[in-house]
């Protein structure tokens, strides 16, 4: 872009990035790939705080980890700008908001029953998700898909977790050997970001540059890994001890943590796992609220693993609920505040982000499978796996889909206030059907 700045902006006080990561706790709809496009819109394109190839660079690795990867891009990008306390305080208040109106709509739920008033926002909410996940998937496709090599991958991906339902790490895994192997035998189709500087041309020079060398704060050593993993071992024991009181909430920990790191590949990954447990084997909750509170976690703002909220919730009150959020959030720290050294270390090198640059090629696919799986659930609310286009067909969510991308898209308006104008929407239509 002609116009792009010629200067790095100045770095953010924490304060300044405290405001921003509270924002993005109340305004990350769209599950991973809304969330993800948020942060690159306004951390690569707007703020400049880091360049794109950085921004790609961490999201592939966070990519690769258990745990939901939007909240850990933010921990791993704060962490970067502004050490461990910035990591904490972006973690924090990208779930809190979330975890706050959870518990309240959980409580509501419980003392009421139903809530038609939220019923009808997320009516036009739903909608709008479809819109920002396609969004993301060409956002993020039109970034990290340089070559028909890179295409083929997200067209397998796509094609393989649509119509073969294989399992997401599985994808993940095939991804990176094939990465790999391209790395090695055609490394010019491995590139990350399609060239050296394309960011710069395009945004203007960013805080954490291309070529930036890490923070003191972020250089890898194995004495910092191993007491980065003893701290965080010691108040996961810590906590849990404090429960020993009650045989419901240490299990809850236990079990939290447990599903925390088999949480690869996303939310939709462990929630049969969840289900299981939660439902048949505990009796925390039933069936019916298992799935109220999944379509509340689908259109609330934060990760769609702030389901384990609403289950906490339902199965021991608002303690549960915050051991249910403490266990599964905490190895999404560990990960990113002591794992981050040893990734900004191998950054550049083409063995170590081949594998990456193809995994966020094979994410381009997976987005477009959940974009297709948010509409075909919205436009077929009755829909089934046996009766894929059984019910009625909802034509005024399609309507509302369609708008609401063409505003992200053709005419570059803000990500929450068509968020807000789809819920307003919603609520009136709530009112005169």
């Amino acid at each position: 872009m002609s116009d792009a700045p010629n200067a790095a902006p100045a770095t953010p006080t924490l304060g300044e990035a405290f405001k921003y990561w509270l924002k993005l706790g109340f305004i990350s709809f769209g599950g991973p790939a809304g969330q993800i496009s948020m942060m690159h819109q306004e951390l690569v394109e707007k703020r400049r705080w880091i360049s794109e190839h950085r921004f790609l660079h961490a999201l592939n690795y966070c990519m690769l980890l258990p745990g939901p990867e939007a909240i850990q891009l933010a921990i791993y990008i704060s962490w970067l700008l502004h050490g461990v306390v910035g990591g904490i305080v972006a973690g924090v208040l990208f779930f809190l908001p979330a975890f706050v109106l959870l518990s309240v709509l959980a409580a509501t739920y419980l003392a009421y029953g139903d809530v038609p008033l939220v019923a009808g926002i997320f009516y036009g909410i739903k909608p709008a998700v479809v819109a920002v996940v396609l969004f993301a998937a060409w956002r993020i496709g039109s970034k990290a898909i340089k070559n028909e090599v890179l295409g083929a991958i997200a067209a397998l991906a796509f094609i393989g977790i649509f119509f073969f339902h294989i399992g997401f790490p599985w994808i993940v895994f095939a991804a990176g050997i094939l990465g790999a192997i391209g790395g090695k035998f055609a490394p010019a189709k491995f590139k990350s970001g399609g060239g050296h500087g394309a960011s710069s041309k395009q945004y203007g020079p960013a805080l954490i540059d291309d070529d930036t060398p890490p923070p003191a704060h972020a250089k890898f050593s194995w004495r910092k890994l191993i007491i980065t993993t003893a701290i965080f071992v010691a108040i996961w024991i810590a906590a849990l001890m404090t429960l020993s009181e009650s045989q419901t909430l240490f299990d809850m920990g236990e079990f939290f943590t447990k599903a925390a790191f088999l949480t690869l590949g996303g939310a939709y990954a462990v929630l049969p796992y969840v289900y299981q447990h939660a439902v048949e084997q505990t009796g925390w909750l039933t069936a019916a609220q298992m799935i109220d509170g999944l379509a509340l976690g689908e259109t609330t703002p934060g990760p769609l693993i702030m389901i384990v909220t609403w289950v906490g919730y339902m199965g021991a009150g608002l303690s549960g609920a915050t051991v249910a959020t403490f266990f599964t959030f905490l190895p999404s720290f560990l990960l990113i505040l002591a794992g981050g050294p040893l990734v900004e270390a191998t950054r550049g090198e083409i063995k170590f982000t081949a594998p990456l640059t193809a995994i966020t090629a094979a994410v381009v696919g997976v987005i477009m499978n959940l974009a297709v799986f948010f509409a075909w659930h919205t436009f077929w609310p009755q829909a089934t796996e046996a009766a894929p286009f059984g019910g009625p067909f909802e034509w005024l969510p399609v309507i509302i889909a369609f708008a609401a991308f063409i505003a992200l898209w053709k005419y570059k308006v803000d990500i929450m206030k068509v968020i807000g104008a789809c819920a307003l929407l919603g609520l009136t239509l709530s009112f005169v059907r």
